[in-house]
């Protein structure tokens, strides 16, 4: 309502709806059939992910307005892109190939990695929140061609909108949370979570900043890691051994803890300051560079 249209903001929120549908047919499935393996397989949900993060890199990479944002690669502490190509026509190149890889791994890692940490009462939501306000911060300057200037930050015309978007995220996630908070009355579910997860991928896209978006999420990067390294070391210790070995005691992360002996409560505040932290460092970003 208080964004003014543009197609950064039309975007967002179509991919946030189409990744809200996924999580919901997945969620419904399994609340109406009540079978553990009701609801939709983890390589479905993945490859609906995939098709919606490639419809939208090849769609920024088609477009004269948008098609730097593929294939000009910013890290974080470079004034400059570290990898540039063409912009002025759709031709392939090194930079093209790795905008669009880097493009489609935000969508669907980050829509993964809120999912795989929405596992106690609180936490996913409560990070959430933390990245949404680096973002909104993020978004404000990349949308002021000023103050991106000055701070060499990309500037993106009409991001600035996308920053009513987090601040519509922060305002709904508080709301959430004050109910999600242990004992949880309410959950987000997949959802919520996909829906979250991807939205704040792909806004970090549309300004440039997907490294900037792993460090200040830095907390679902911990989660997802320890997820994949966790079946990763299971199968090849499995295939060398004839039996699996783990890291962790269980994955995701936070699930290890619980299992060293921390209450719910003392995991999610824990991993509310490292989230602060992170964040902290994605905002010293714009300063160091």
């Amino acid at each position: 309502m208080w964004a003014q249209w543009n197609p950064l903001v039309t975007l967002t929120l179509l991919s946030m709806l189409a990744l809200c549908l996924l999580g919901f047919y997945d969620d419904y499935s399994k609340v109406t059939q009540q079978r553990r393996e009701a609801g939709l397989s983890e390589g479905v949900k993945l490859v609906g992910q995939v098709f919606l993060a490639v419809f939208i890199a090849v769609y920024l990479w088609r477009l004269d307005d948008t098609r730097e944002l593929i294939t000009a690669v910013m890290v974080p502490f470079f004034k400059d892109p570290v990898l540039e190509g063409p912009s002025h026509t759709m031709v392939w190149s090194v930079a093209a190939v790795v905008g669009l890889f880097i493009t489609v791994s935000a969508i669907v890692g980050s829509s993964n990695a809120v999912n795989l940490t929405d596992g106690l009462d609180g936490l996913a939501i409560g990070c959430t929140l933390i990245v949404s306000f680096v973002f909104y911060i993020f978004t404000y300057i990349a949308g002021n061609a000023e103050i991106a200037r000055e701070l060499y930050v990309p500037h993106v015309r009409g991001a600035v909108e996308l920053s009513v978007i987090c601040a519509a995220m922060i305002g709904a996630g508080l709301g959430f949370l004050w109910f999600n908070c242990h004992p949880a009355k309410v959950f987000m579910g997949d959802t919520g979570s996909l829906a979250l997860g991807g939205s704040l991928g792909i806004m970090a896209v549309l300004i440039h900043q997907p490294f900037v978006l792993v460090i200040a999420g830095g907390v679902f990067v911990l989660e997802a890691l320890s997820v994949m390294l966790q079946r990763g070391w299971f199968k090849w210790t499995r295939l060398r051994t004839g039996e699996g070995h783990r890291i962790f005691l269980m994955a995701p992360l936070h699930h290890h803890f619980q299992k060293k002996g921390w209450h719910e409560n003392q995991v999610v505040m824990r991993f509310y300051i490292l989230g602060i932290l992170f964040a902290v460092l994605a905002l010293a970003t714009l300063k160091l560079r």
